[in-house]
């Protein structure tokens, strides 16, 4: 039996990251980004890994969740181990002040970072609810969700409304038999290309480019391939899930 995984923003930085340390011969694993990944399909083939990659706008996050809906009623869950979905994906928006942001850009950020993670997660949830396996959702937090930042609203709003998206699908789960394990969990400050954003945007507008520029001067950034097996190793903890809201450096 092979262990299923659904992840969002494979394509590059620590999503790829996770794509590659998940394949493996006992692993099916679906990948949906706005592009496809070449490298990541050459790795499948030669591991044995059932890949499928989904080339996806997670701003339309009503199609992605209905295909996704559908593709699953398709799966034999007798021929499952597990069953998991990562919601991954994220954008930050332009690193301005809210009275300067355009309203498009707010959306945009919104609906990627909030907005399809709950459609992706109800569309896996209901269609999987008979399953008997072990399921899992685990949603890629920040920091910022928790602590506020200047010229970075529709990130830092984004973040706080996935963890506690994920607190109220913990009280849910817990009451339906063999409900799933949620957890949105932070996974530090990493070296990809979000924070070279953050350390190149204009310190007249974000008061905080200074202090991101210094943990990169500085070699504080954790590496995508380091971030994504702490992630995976956390997903696998007895106790995943008992924690609703986490970070993986606690």
């Amino acid at each position: 039996m092979k262990h299923l995984t659904i992840l969002t923003g494979a394509s590059r930085g620590m999503g790829l990251a996770m794509a590659q340390q998940l394949l493996g011969v006992k692993t099916r694993l679906l990948c949906l980004s706005r592009h496809a990944n070449a490298a990541l399909e050459q790795e499948a083939a030669r591991t044995g890994t059932e890949l499928e990659q989904w080339t996806a706008d997670l701003a339309d996050s009503a199609t992605v969740a209905e295909r996704l809906r559908l593709w699953l009623q398709m799966l034999d869950p007798v021929t499952l181990a597990s069953a998991t979905l990562i919601n991954n994906a994220g954008v930050i928006s332009e690193l301005v002040p809210v009275r300067q942001a355009q309203p498009q850009d707010l959306a945009h950020a919104l609906r990627v970072g909030l907005e399809a993670p709950m459609a992706l997660t109800a569309a896996f949830l209901v269609t999987t609810k008979a399953w008997q396996m072990p399921r899992k959702v685990l949603n890629i937090s920040s920091g910022l969700g928790r602590r506020a930042m200047a010229s970075s609203a529709a990130y830092c709003a984004a973040k706080a409304g996935m963890d506690h998206f994920t607190r109220c699908l913990a009280l849910e789960e817990a009451l339906v038999a063999n409900g799933a394990k949620v957890c949105s969990l932070a996974p530090g400050v990493i070296d990809t290309d979000m924070q070279m954003q953050l350390r190149s945007a204009d310190p007249s507008t974000f008061p905080d480019q200074r202090a991101f520029a210094g943990l990169h001067h500085q070699g504080q950034l954790t590496s995508p391939a380091m971030a994504a097996q702490r992630l995976l190793a956390y997903l696998q903890r007895d106790d995943f899930g008992i924690e609703p809201v986490a970070d993986v450096r606690n």
